[in-house]
This record gives C-alpha cells, sequence and structure tokens, in this order.
C-alpha cells in the first residue's frame, strides 16, 4: 500500500478562476467503484486523456478523479499561453537539433488543433485569441536572446518579426521594451475558463469526480485508489498529476514542483484603455526566461506574472503572496506609467512541473501504470498533446509523436534533501536577480 504523503492545496485567490464562469461541480465519489480506466488529475493532461480514452473505448467507463474543483488547480493559473513554437533554453539558437525542434513544434501544434476543435466545437467561451506572442527585451542581454532565437525560428520555417521599441506601443501599449519578437502562432485563452469548459463537455462514459483526494493506493493486478470515503478499483491508471506522481511512487526524486505568481487587475475603464492604446489583446513572454510575463486580456485586465519558489511538497506557501504582490506591483508600474490607480484585484501562485533536464516523462510506469508528466511550462499545448497520445498509446495506436516521446530519457534525478531545495531555491534566486529589468 501506498500512502499519498502530500496533497494539492491551492491558495485562495486564483484570478482566472473567479473571473471566468461559474460552474457546479461535479459530486465526490462516495463508496466503492469498479472501472476499466481510471485518471488521477482533471487538468489538461487529465482531460485529453480522458476525452480520448472515451473515443476509442466507448463501451467502457473512464473514471476522472481530481482533488480540487475543476479549474482552480495549476491548470487554471497559468499565464493562458498555448505556445506552438518550441523553445531549447540550452541551445545557443533556442532551437538546437533541427529534428527534434520540428518534432516538438508537430507536438504543440497538436495540442493546439486538438483544442481549437473541442473549443469550437462545444462553443467554449474561455476568450481564445489566435494574437501570436510578443518575445520582448529591456536589456542589451535580452535582445541579443531575440536574435538569436529569430535565427533559431528561420532554421525551422517559423515566421517571426522583429519590432523596435519605438513602434511596440502601438501594439502593446508601453514603451518599456527595447526591441520584441513577435511571433505569430501562439493562442492566447482565459486558462480556467478553458478547463472548466472541458471538463463539461466530455463523453459520456467520463465520468468526472471532484474534491475525491486520494489517500492511498494498492498497486496489484488492478489498481485501487483509496480516498477518505470510499475506493476506486481500476484495470488501468493513468497518472496525469505532474509532480504529484512523486508522492504516488513514481519519478522520486526526478520532478521539481516550482511556483510562479500572478496578479491579475481589475478592468479597465474606457479612459484607460484610451490611455494605455495599443491591440487589445495581447501577450508579451520575457526574453529572459526570469523576466515578468505580461497580458492584456479581452475583457481589458492587465496580467503580471513572476518570481519564483521551488517546494518538493507540491504545495504553495501563503507568505509568499504579499512578497511578490510587491514585485508584481513594480513590475506594473515600470510598464505602465499611464495607468496609475490601476490596482490588482487578485494575486496567486501556481505550480509548473519541471526537470533538470528539461525532458517529461511519457509511457509505462507499472505494469497497468501510465504517465504523461512533467510539461516543463508547456502545459496548455504539451499537457493536452500527451494527455491524447497517452490515450492512444494506450489503444495500441502508433504515431511518431508517441516513438519520439518514448524514446525519451525521462527526467533526470536530482540531489536528496535538503541539497535539492537549497540548489534550486539559489538558481532560482540568481536568475532572477539577472534578469534585472526584465522582471
Amino acid at each position: 500500500m501506498q500512502k499519498i504523503t502530500s496533497l494539492p492545496a491551492d491558495d485562495s485567490m486564483p484570478g482566472w478562476f473567479h473571473t471566468s464562469r461559474a460552474r457546479t461541480p461535479r459530486p465526490a465519489h462516495i463508496g466503492q467503484k469498479r472501472a476499466r480506466f481510471a485518471i488521477v488529475g482533471a487538468g489538461l493532461t487529465g482531460l485529453a486523456a480522458a476525452r480520448q480514452l472515451a473515443t476509442h473505448f466507448p463501451d467502457d467507463e473512464v473514471v476522472l478523479i481530481e482533488a480540487q474543483e475543476v479549474g482552480y488547480g495549476s491548470a487554471g493559473r497559468n499565464a493562458g499561453f498555448a505556445i506552438d513554437v518550441p523553445h531549447d533554453i540550452g541551445a545557443k539558437d533556442y532551437i538546437g537539433d533541427v529534428t527534434t525542434a520540428n518534432l516538438v513544434l508537430k507536438l504543440n501544434t497538436l495540442g493546439q488543433n486538438y483544442l481549437r476543435e473541442i473549443v469550437q466545437k462545444y462553443s467554449i467561451e474561455c476568450q481564445m485569441s489566435e494574437s501570436g506572442k510578443y518575445q520582448a527585451a529591456v536589456s542589451e542581454q535580452g535582445i541579443a536572446i531575440l536574435e538569436a532565437y529569430r535565427s533559431g525560428l528561420a532554421k525551422i520555417g517559423r515566421d517571426s518579426q522583429m519590432i523596435a521599441g519605438s513602434d511596440l506601443p502601438e501594439h502593446i501599449g508601453t514603451a518599456y521594451y527595447k526591441q520584441a519578437l513577435f511571433i505569430p502562432g501562439t493562442i492566447l485563452l482565459q486558462p480556467s475558463a478553458l478547463v472548466k469548459g472541458l471538463a463539461d463537455s466530455l463523453p459520456s462514459n467520463v465520468t468526472l469526480y471532484e474534491y475525491t483526494p486520494i489517500t492511498s493506493i494498492d498497486y496489484g493486478d488492478k489498481v485501487t485508489l483509496i480516498h477518505d470515503r470510499g475506493s476506486i478499483t481500476a484495470d488501468t491508471l493513468i497518472l496525469a498529476n505532474n509532480g504529484f506522481a512523486s508522492h504516488f511512487g513514481f519519478l522520486q526524486r526526478r520532478l521539481l514542483p516550482t511556483f510562479l505568481y500572478g496578479s491579475l487587475s481589475r478592468q479597465l475603464t474606457a479612459e484607460e484603455q484610451a490611455r494605455l492604446g495599443g491591440k487589445p489583446v495581447w501577450g508579451v513572454i520575457p526574453a529572459h526566461p526570469f523576466g515578468s510575463t505580461i497580458r492584456r486580456t479581452v475583457d481589458n485586465r492587465i496580467l503580471v506574472r513572476n518570481s519564483f519558489s521551488f517546494h518538493p511538497d507540491g504545495r504553495p506557501r501563503e507568505k509568499y503572496l504579499s512578497q511578490y504582490l510587491e514585485n508584481h506591483r513594480k513590475s506594473f508600474e515600470r510598464r505602465f506609467p499611464m495607468l496609475p490607480k490601476v490596482d490588482f484585484e487578485y494575486t496567486w501562485s501556481g505550480a509548473i512541473c519541471l526537470s533538470e533536464n528539461h525532458e517529461g516523462f511519457f509511457g509505462k510506469l507499472a505494469p497497468n501504470v501510465y504517465g504523461a508528466l512533467c510539461c516543463n511550462g508547456l502545459g496548455i499545448t504539451r499537457g493536452t498533446a500527451t494527455g491524447k497520445l497517452i490515450a492512444d498509446l494506450i489503444a495500441g495506436k502508433r504515431h511518431e509523436l508517441i516513438d519520439f516521446l518514448t524514446r525519451s530519457p525521462g527526467p533526470n534525478q536530482t540531489p536528496p534533501e535538503p541539497f535539492l531545495s537549497i540548489g534550486v531555491n539559489s538558481v532560482l534566486k540568481w536568475g532572477q536577480f539577472r534578469a534585472g529589468m526584465e522582471i
């Protein structure tokens, strides 16, 4: 019997969740249940896996289990960028091996197209916008990164446009940045609204249980998931719970649950929108990986996302919220001096699952246990794609992207505690220091 030593416990003010359509959560599971398939984690990966499994096995029940409420956890706390292009921060041109980069591009595009199809079919209101993204720089170091990335994108045939700082206010209102690389393929969306809509449009043979945290698990010929009010026994289990997979007995000392912090402003008035100028919807990714992500949303709010902390139990720490809110306020004021009285309504943390070597896990963890885990910051597209493909793998389908994913060496092993936390948090602090005014 595997005891689950840590459960999700996210903080209470995720802006995307509270500003998206309210829904009635599905009831928690009570009693005993048997099903052919069970999936732990109703984020983007788990939702895609459940939908695709239900299509492959229409006569079998797929049970999808969520510890909290759909849209409240990490899938609804990211910045809302569904990115197509690869970005290998370990390569000089941020693309690296062209063959690998093209496969990553296909993988991300698969995730994008799958989401587009579902959103259109079920009329999911999630502010989906084909807006592209701006990779923007403040420093000379950042500009060098943009130039290198543009040359890398050209190698894989992806269009991009370098925009001078003097022209940027026409695009994003602010004159803060010296230069930006516009990449057209990114989709912007409201992540919590997306996840809620995906959950409410699942096939009829998917049973979703919310507020059902698993407290222990018995691995045998069948897998039995035990919680405080009963148990669920399945022939096949899929783990789609990222960093929490290590608490289920797999990939221990290989997953790095890292938290990013976001703040969402109140809605801008018509007069403030006019003062800001620029396009009505846009998203900025920092040239430096530790800089600030900034968005202007469809409903005229400004998102600021920056600052990091690492917590191996996968649970955030409330004390960081007020500290990092100050960072968000400074970042906002630097960029938007024309908006002096715009306050933040929501501040929250959101987990991303990283690995030391930037590799995820995809495939079989045990004889009847599969995993699609560790998206390394690309949860919307990568999580969706790998969720769909893990269902295809279980159904016996073959695909070049399945072969590509199963060839991965998986996440590297990391040092034991306390050296791991000391090391990771030191890297995060140093990275944020080096980012300078990019934050």
